[in-house]
């Protein structure tokens, strides 16, 4: 909720920290003189000197765990010499702060930037009942490093390509990750250190493996169900030909899913997040469920699309594909009482929707469709 009022100081908060006496090794190279600028954190300042906050709080003798000014100076490790060869490099991803306007709240501002709730009021020490005001300066996706030793470095070059970063984004589940790059739960839960039933977030880091030699790009397995031969050889031939398509860029699979969706009278913020649910609008997506394209229409699903639009449609060619799912999301929506329930029946089948109800996987999926659409 966003209450009136005017416009806060530069002051910036901080993370609770307890005033840790600094060790000598929080500043190897001595230490130099920095002012603070708007929108500085202590702990963006600790991670950009490559120092801890509890080493800040202690050399600066801050009384105050929770405020640093703006204009206000601190000391601050110095750089290593130009001849020194740390065993570490380190990335440093900046913070992103978003300046609340009039009328936004937690929960817009967090579904804009693809990220949850309860991160945004972490990061920016509030709770669930706080108000928020015009002029107010909120983290939104915290400064964080990204450290690697030269071991570390060398192990990955020697284990060679065997899997992929992949960060988690905003309606992401492990399961629709595995058959994005056509391999399995378990082979990613394996390959990040996580449980198969683990709840992934958003920012995560994971490890994608790669296809083999020995494995296939499609596996034959998806959400605990394993598919007929049949169906995953079917599946198999379409990535095998999809892989040998030109196929349009995200940006422009984008613009695909919008001017169709609008052509066809369909909310194209809702054909947006579906195509983003089903595949990462990426065109070259195919499911051990035979799944195919951007829109992952299964064959069944594009007969009944072409039987919509009057002509045959090609689930291969993107345009077609695209065109399939936003008419299936046109009927869909014209035969039930709710957004939630379309989406429901795109997903679980609007004929197991009405006679059983949502299952639970459905359930998760309508959210992440309703959360992806709000922030698109």
């Amino acid at each position: 909720m966003v209450a009136p009022a005017t416009p806060p100081p530069a002051v910036i908060p901080l993370d609770h920290v307890s005033a840790v006496v600094a060790r000598s090794s929080g500043a190897p190279y001595g230490w130099t003189g920095y002012r603070v600028r708007p929108g500085d954190t202590l702990e963006a300042i600790a991670a950009r000197f490559r120092t801890s906050v509890g080493a800040l709080v202690a050399h600066n003798h801050l009384r105050s765990p929770h405020l640093i000014m703006a204009g206000s100076r601190l000391s601050v490790p110095r750089a290593a010499p130009a001849h020194a060869t740390p065993a570490r490099t380190t990335t440093r991803v900046a913070a992103t702060v978003h300046v609340v306007r009039s009328g936004e709240t937690v929960s817009g501002i967090a579904a804009r930037y693809r990220v949850s709730v309860p991160t945004v009021l972490k990061a920016n020490h509030l709770g669930v009942r706080s108000l928020i005001h015009p002029g107010d300066r909120l983290v939104v996706r915290p400064a964080r490093t990204v450290t690697r030793t030269a071991a570390a470095r060398a192990a990955q070059a020697a284990a060679g390509p065997a899997t992929r970063a992949y960060t988690v984004r905003s309606g992401d589940t492990l399961s629709g990750i595995a058959a994005r790059y056509g391999t399995t739960v378990a082979a990613v839960a394996r390959a990040s250190r996580i449980s198969s039933r683990a709840v992934i977030q958003v920012g995560q880091h994971l490890r994608v493996p790669r296809p083999t030699s020995s494995t296939h790009a499609v596996g034959d397995t998806f959400a605990g169900v394993r598919y007929p031969a049949a169906v995953v050889a079917a599946a198999r031939r379409n990535h095998a030909a999809l892989a040998h398509r030109a196929v349009p860029s995200r940006s422009q699979v984008k613009a695909m899913v919008v001017r169709t969706a609008r052509r066809h009278g369909v909310d194209p913020r809702l054909a947006l997040a579906v195509a983003f649910q089903e595949s990462g609008w990426n065109q070259r997506a195919v499911s051990p469920a035979n799944a195919v394209g951007v829109m992952q229409v299964i064959p069944s699903g594009g007969q009944w699309a072409s039987s919509l639009v009057g002509r045959r449609l090609d689930l291969l060619d993107t345009e077609d594909n695209v065109t399939a799912g936003v008419v299936m999301l046109r009927a869909l929506t014209r035969a039930t009482p709710s957004t939630q329930t379309a989406v429901a029946g795109y997903y679980q089948g609007l004929a197991s929707v009405q006679q059983r109800g949502m299952y639970t996987d459905t359930k998760r999926y309508v959210a992440n469709i309703m959360r992806l659409r709000a922030s698109m």
